[in-house]
């Protein structure tokens, strides 16, 4: 199934969509049933993260299409900034 990034932001105005951004660093870890991805881009302090239920092939280097949105992590009692991704392409 597709989605539009068009209507999910239209639908939740919280969601940004960012087009041919560059991935420096991309590191996947097993979470459960679940890996864990965290993506570092080009131009941006805040890790990118998500989780699906297999591994990619590494996204360093390549160029992405990704619509997110800012949350809170807490770790140690510290809040951090980080961007959760809804949807993720390859540009």
């Amino acid at each position: 199934m597709q989605s539009d990034p068009k209507k999910l932001v239209e639908k939740n105005k919280a969601l940004t969509h960012s087009e041919s951004m560059k991935v420096m660093s991309h590191v996947q870890r097993e979470q459960g049933e679940w890996i864990a991805h965290a993506l570092m881009v080009e131009g941006c302090d805040l890790p990118f993260k998500f989780k699906r239920q297999g591994k990619y092939k590494s996204l360093k280097g390549a160029r992405v299409n990704m619509t997110y949105y800012p949350e809170q992590e807490t770790v140690a009692g510290m809040a951090f900034e980080v961007m959760r991704v809804v949807r993720i392409k390859r540009a």
